[in-house]
């Protein structure tokens, strides 16, 4: 049987305003600059440059105010359309008759070093081969069919899809019905290639088709032992079980060695290497930059952080002209001037999203500048204190989530290097003393062991235990283990080096 009953809930729902202010404060310096870019193309409304002297549309007096809310009920404007009085936005508005928007968007200083990334020459990775299949290769679909191949390439060189998918593409791109046959013919052809290894589909045979092709100038022992551990034994070489591998062939230590040697050489990764191959240039803009200086720690924010938005004049101008003429004013002026309305609101928003921006950034860093001052004073990386997001939350009194984007991909510049922010939060840890440390600590310590170890009898997890308690952390091996992963340090059998 149905009931009718009255609930009362409490539910806390973020406006689209505070969703679009969280987004912002997690972009890292280039991402807000294209979206600061992004926001001027789309809002008129909004320029970017210094402010200048204006005088203020808040002067209004109070009767054009009353007037202007009184033509909103008498004309029925949308409810959800807001006309608030211009004494909010009378700091944004600039002098300019002409935006700047619509001459060109420059988000750099003046000051700012010009640098230009240097364009890659030559011809692609792909041409490289297409060349060489003009070459090889004269009948018609046969080179279509290799066309196919070599676009099917990853970055690295590898063929990664199935012969079959092939066949379907070819059937149903090119309109060629070609057989499974054709299609690993070409194949082959095109593993001749230069450089050694491409086409390959996977790994082994990418450093078999080099071992084969070296053999053909270079048919020595090392090289044909080389050949037979790959071909043979490849799951016991990159498991680097040594000794099974000695035990089958009846190697040598002086044989595997050699051999071992030889494999280092081959290239794992055949489409990386080509001259012509045009790879992308990634830089690092930090966001905060901490100087030493005589009074202490000094910490400034990008300038690209803070970039000099402003309300358009033209805009400005054509709303308050409207309040002046309101009774001769059309229909169609009115809903016109509701889209300037409109965009002004959205302009102010975004100008004073980007300034809670900078101040939550800002108080967020000096707090974990104040925090981690030992180390940012000397650089040494063992002074790094133990910090998590609540640490900084506590602080500066604002939620762990806010702090999270905050540190998420953002950068600070020292005297000693740049550093994701995310570095200078670890856990605590208890030394025997009694004594709390941070796990970066622990961590500095293992990577410098496993540096100074003897290659050919690597340290394992216990032993890096051993020396750990030696030093005072009585840490367990599963967390020996835990830091080492973080660290990307493989385990020592995978370490050993002949």
């Amino acid at each position: 049987m149905l009931k009718q009953s009255l609930q009362q809930k409490m539910l806390q729902k973020l406006s689209p305003q505070q969703i679009q202010l969280m987004k912002l404060l997690q972009l890292p310096t280039v991402a807000l600059e294209q979206r600061i870019k992004q926001e001027i193309e789309e809002n008129p409304a909004l320029d970017e440059g210094k402010e200048e002297d204006e005088q203020e549309v808040g002067e209004m007096d109070d009767e054009v105010l009353e007037e202007e809310m009184d033509i909103v009920e008498d004309d029925k404007v949308d409810d959800n359309v807001s006309l608030e009085s211009l004494d909010d936005y009378s700091d944004y508005f600039e002098d300019n008759e002409i935006p700047n928007y619509k001459l060109h968007i420059n988000n750099t200083s003046p000051d700012d070093e010009r640098r230009e990334a240097p364009n890659a020459s030559g011809i692609t990775f792909q041409d490289y081969l297409l060349e060489q299949l003009g070459l090889r290769v004269s009948d018609d679909k046969k080179y279509i069919i290799g066309l196919q191949i070599i676009g099917s390439l990853d970055d690295s060189g590898y063929l990664q899809r199935d012969i079959e998918a092939i066949v379907d593409d070819l059937a149903f791109t090119q309109g060629i019905n070609a057989s499974s046959d054709e299609v690993f013919e070409l194949i082959e052809i095109i593993q001749e290639f230069d450089p050694p290894g491409v086409c390959a589909r996977n790994l082994k045979e990418c450093l078999l088709i080099q071992l084969k092709r070296k053999m053909e100038t270079d048919p020595s022992k090392a090289v044909s032992n080389a050949l037979a551990i790959i071909e043979n034994n490849f799951d016991d070489f990159t498991k680097k079980h040594f000794e099974k591998i000695v035990k089958k062939h009846n190697f040598s230590e002086e044989d595997i060695k050699k051999a071992y040697d030889e494999i280092l050489k081959l290239n794992p990764k055949p489409g990386n290497t080509h001259a012509g191959q045009e790879k992308a240039l990634h830089y690092i803009i930090p966001d905060f930059t901490i100087r030493k200086e005589d009074n202490g720690l000094t910490l400034t924010l990008n300038s690209r952080n803070a970039p000099e938005l402003r309300i358009n004049k033209n805009y400005s101008d054509m709303y308050e002209e409207y309040l002046k003429n309101k009774k001769n004013t059309s229909e169609s002026d009115k809903n016109a001037i509701m889209f300037i309305k409109q965009k002004i609101d959205s302009a102010k928003w975004f100008i004073d999203a980007i300034q809670q921006r900078q101040n939550t950034l800002m108080v967020t860093m000096e707090a974990i500048m104040e925090h981690q001052k030992e180390f940012f004073e000397t650089g040494d990386k063992a002074k790094i204190k133990p910090m998590i997001l609540k640490d900084i939350s506590d602080k500066v009194g604002l939620d762990i989530s806010t702090i999270s984007r905050v540190n998420n991909s953002k950068y600070v510049e020292t005297p000693y290097g740049i550093f994701l922010l995310k570095e200078f939060f670890s856990e605590s840890l208890q030394t025997e003393s009694g004594e709390e440390v941070s796990t970066i600590e622990v961590k500095k310590i293992l990577t410098d062991c496993i540096s100074a170890e003897d290659k050919k009898k690597p340290l394992t997890d216990e032993q890096l235990v051993g020396i750990l308690k030696e030093k005072g952390y009585n840490i367990a091996r599963r967390t020996v283990a835990k830091y080492r992963d973080q660290l990307d340090i493989p385990v020592a059998r995978m370490r050993k080096e002949l």
